[in-house]
């Protein structure tokens, strides 16, 4: 998009590190506007087992595709301390290793969106010391923490972007390369959960709130502990009731948690304010990681196995752990069930957790599980679908948080 009639420029910096190389990994990148130096995303994520190479290429296309989300059109300027990455994207040095192939496939294919929009992507080297935001954001995923930020959405009219295309279209760019592996995941047919409906059903995720486990990084399934809102959690709980209110206004509204406390917790404040109550679905729970339940990420990562559950659609965690393929199944019923009884009219709202909601997504836009991962959903944020008869759906927000910054 363009602003004052010329073409915006983003920043993007990123970074990834591995202590052992390879060795726990994990990424880091940001979107900066240049005339103000304002950070508008931040994203971090743990890799697991892998080399620095692999999460220097993982920061880079995080931070490619939030910058695609801000502004698909915009002249990007990537800058990273990374040599290698650098002068193999621009072209100057070969690739060599399958993995680097790969990756930078991915890489390219949001750069051609971004180019197919109007906009450029350029890279630059910088020393290390010029990288130092990136480089703390991949300290961050290397001791097992999870960030998404995407500070642009209150950057005020004329600064943001609806993130509807650029979520959708992101997510087709990489699908590409899943259909080609034969990966694509079966897509939902909403005509089984909503037959006879000429309207859209409107469904309304939200994430559960903040618990202590979550701001410790501690890996919570449905077979864990099930902690409780912590404070922070209970104020974002009065938060999504406040945001949930001004999304859905006077429409019939009906409201179905997980079975874990901290889902139900988080609608509940919305749900008393309507004078209604919280339905309660086991299948919405989040998946079952097994004797790993309540473990830290930052120790789980240095596991071998560890990656692949989160790569591995048959893997399950051991001590009675539940597969990716299982959860799918699972979610798949709920959302049936959700959208079938959904108000005339109305909005289904449903608390859940990351990765059932990444089912929702993944299945609605093609994609495997590899790259489910690349979308984000925080805590306590809104994501928006709307559902056809037909089987066709809209998603018309992911990661929405912009209630949490109205407290």
């Amino acid at each position: 998009m363009s602003r004052a009639g010329r073409q915006r420029t983003l920043i993007v910096e990123a970074d990834g590190g591995s202590r052992g190389n390879p060795g726990v990994a994990g990424y880091g990148a940001l979107v900066r506007d240049p005339d103000s130096g304002r950070i508008l995303a931040r994203r971090a994520e743990p890799l697991g087992v892998a080399s620095n190479n692999v999460a220097e290429y993982s920061g880079l296309i995080a931070g490619l595709t939030a910058a695609y989300a801000i502004d698909p059109g915009a002249r990007v300027e990537v800058r990273m301390d990374s040599k290698l990455v650098v002068e193999q994207m621009s072209g100057r040095w070969k690739i060599k290793h399958e993995d680097m192939k790969r990756l930078a496939l991915k890489a390219r294919e949001v750069a051609q969106a971004i180019a197919a929009a109007g906009g450029s992507v350029s890279y630059s080297w910088i020393p290390r010391e010029k990288n130092k935001d990136a480089d703390a954001l991949s300290n961050d995923g290397m001791d097992g923490r999870s960030i998404s930020e995407d500070l642009w959405e209150t950057a005020g009219s004329g600064d943001a972007v609806d993130v509807e295309e650029p979520e959708v279209s992101a997510a087709d760019v990489v699908a590409d390369a899943d259909a080609e592996a034969g990966a694509a995941a079966e897509p939902v047919q909403a005509q089984r959960m909503s037959a006879g409906r000429e309207r859209p059903v409107r469904l309304l995720l939200v994430r559960h709130a903040v618990t202590d486990f979550t701001v410790t990084g501690r890996l919570d399934g449905r077979g864990g502990p099930n902690p409780d809102l912590n404070d922070e959690g209970l104020a974002q709980a009065r938060a999504v009731a406040a945001g949930i209110d001004a999304k859905v206004g006077s429409l019939p509204v009906r409201f179905i948690a997980s079975d874990l406390s901290r889902a139900q917790d988080t609608i509940r404040p919305a749900a008393r304010a309507r004078g209604l109550e919280v339905e309660v679905d086991p299948d919405w729970d989040e998946q079952n990681f097994g004797e790993w339940d309540g473990e830290l990420l930052r120790d789980l990562v240095q596991q071998k196995d560890f990656r692949r559950l989160r790569d591995d659609e048959a893997y399950a965690a051991p001590g009675g752990g539940e597969t990716h393929r299982e959860l799918v199944e699972r979610v798949r019923g709920a959302l049936a069930r959700a959208l079938a009884s959904a108000p005339d009219g109305g909005v289904v709202v449903v608390s859940s957790h990351r990765k059932p909601i990444m089912v929702v997504l993944a299945d609605l836009l093609g994609i495997d599980l590899t790259h489910a991962w690349m979308l984000s959903i925080g805590p306590a944020s809104f994501t928006g679908l709307e559902l056809w008869s037909d089987g066709h759906g809209t998603i018309s927000f992911v990661n929405d948080t912009n209630h949490l910054r109205a407290r």
